[in-house]
């Protein structure tokens, strides 16, 4: 299951882990958002233990959506040890979102 995370808990978790992170920046207000949640979801239960799947409110976090410049939901990104590696704006069937994280 994927955990909706805070900015310290992004920093903690995402920027200064290691290994693999998917993160999903998201609104509860955004239609596409909930259109692809359950492959997120998905995701996160069949890949447990490879990629840690979390998800950014970017109406609750308006700072980590300014520091790597979202400006549409959904966008998912791909970290790798703290580091973004690629980036997909807008829905995504499940199988394109499984091709980014290799």
């Amino acid at each position: 299951m994927s955990v909706v995370l805070s900015s310290e808990e992004f920093n903690a978790k995402v920027l200064n882990g290691t290994g693999k992170v998917l993160i999903d920046f998201f609104a509860t207000w955004c239609g596409p958002c909930r259109m692809i949640a359950p492959f997120i979801e998905e995701i996160a239960e069949e890949k447990a233990g490879e990629v840690e799947v979390y998800k950014i409110d970017i109406d609750q976090s308006p700072d980590i959506a300014r520091q790597f410049g979202i400006r549409g939901v959904p966008t998912l990104m791909v970290f790798e040890d703290g580091k973004p590696v690629s980036q997909m704006v807008g829905a995504q069937p499940k199988a394109q979102i499984l091709q980014m994280l290799g």
